[in-house]
C-alpha cells in the first residue's frame, strides 16, 4: 500500500465578482496547508474581476477566462482541469472558515492518499455578510453519518463543505441550471465507499446566491432531482415542507 500527500483543487468559477472576489483568493493563500492548488475559471468578466486575480494571483493559481454555458458547464471545466486528490469548490466571496482549515481537515481525518483514503469529506458551514462578520450557523447542520439516503431531507450539507476525490468526481448535469449541486453531491455519494465527517466548521459562506436570488426555479429544480432519486412521494411530502417555512428560511447550496 502506497500513501501520498493529500493535495485539494480548489475551484472558484467567477464572472463580473470584483466585489468578491478578493476576499476568496486571500482566503486560499494564507492557508497554512502548502498542497494547493487554485483553478479559477472565468466566464470572460467584463467587470475588474481580472484585474483583481491578477493582481493577486499567486504560482498556485491557475486562471481560465472564457465564456461557457453557465454555472455548471465552468464547474464542468474545474473537474477537467483539476489534478489534486480532492476537490472543492469556492465561490467568489466564499472562504474557508480559518487560515489553518485545510491543515485541521488533514490532522482530524488523519488524511493521507491512498485506497482507503475517504471518498468524501465533509463538515459543517457558517453564514457571513460581505464584511465576514459572522451571521449565524447554516440552518441544516451536517449529520454526523452522512449517506446519500440524508439528502432525501434537502441539501443537509452547503455544496462547499463537500470535498470529494478527485478521481470519483463526474461532470455536473447541465440540464439542471440552479440546482445540479444537488443532483451531484447524490450521485457522488452513492459512487462513495468511506464518506468522513472532519468535525469542523469549513466554509464561511457568503449570504447570496443564485439559488438563494431564483429561488422559486431552484426549488423546482429540487423538486425534479428530488424524485429522481427518492422518488416523487419523498419529493412532494418534502416541498411541501419546503414551501411552508420557505418565507423563514434563506438555502446555502
Amino acid at each position: 500500500m502506497t500513501e501520498s500527500i493529500p493535495t485539494f483543487s480548489i475551484i472558484t468559477v467567477t464572472y463580473n465578482a470584483e466585489a468578491t472576489i478578493k476576499a476568496t483568493l486571500l482566503s486560499v493563500q494564507q492557508q497554512t496547508y502548502r498542497h494547493i492548488e487554485h483553478l479559477i475559471i472565468d466566464g470572460a468578466s467584463k467587470d475588474n474581476t481580472l484585474n483583481i486575480i491578477n493582481r493577486y494571483k499567486n504560482k498556485n493559481t491557475r486562471v481560465i477566462s472564457e465564456p461557457d454555458k453557465g454555472l455548471y458547464d465552468a464547474m464542468n471545466k474545474g473537474i477537467r482541469l483539476a489534478t489534486g486528490a480532492y476537490i472543492c469548490f469556492l465561490n467568489a466571496g466564499d472562504t474557508f472558515h480559518e487560515n489553518n482549515t485545510l491543515e485541521k481537515i488533514v490532522n482530524e481525518v488523519g488524511l493521507t492518499i491512498n485506497e482507503k483514503s475517504p471518498d468524501i469529506l465533509y463538515g459543517q458551514t457558517a453564514i457571513v455578510d460581505a464584511e465576514r462578520h459572522f451571521l449565524r450557523m447554516r440552518h441544516h447542520t451536517a449529520p454526523d453519518v452522512l449517506t446519500w439516503k440524508s439528502f432525501r431531507q434537502g441539501m443537509l450539507v452547503c455544496h462547499q463543505a463537500f470535498f470529494v476525490k478527485c478521481i470519483l468526481a463526474e461532470p455536473y448535469d447541465l440540464k439542471y441550471k440552479y440546482s445540479s449541486d444537488y443532483d451531484w453531491c447524490i450521485r457522488m455519494m452513492k459512487k462513495a465507499d468511506v464518506i468522513s465527517n472532519t468535525h469542523l466548521i469549513m466554509i464561511d459562506y457568503l449570504d447570496e446566491g443564485m439559488s438563494t436570488r431564483h429561488h422559486r426555479s431552484s426549488l423546482i429544480e429540487r423538486l425534479k432531482i428530488m424524485a429522481k432519486h427518492y422518488g416523487w412521494g419523498n419529493a412532494f411530502l418534502m416541498h411541501l415542507w419546503f414551501i411552508i417555512r420557505l418565507p423563514f428560511r434563506k438555502y446555502c447550496v
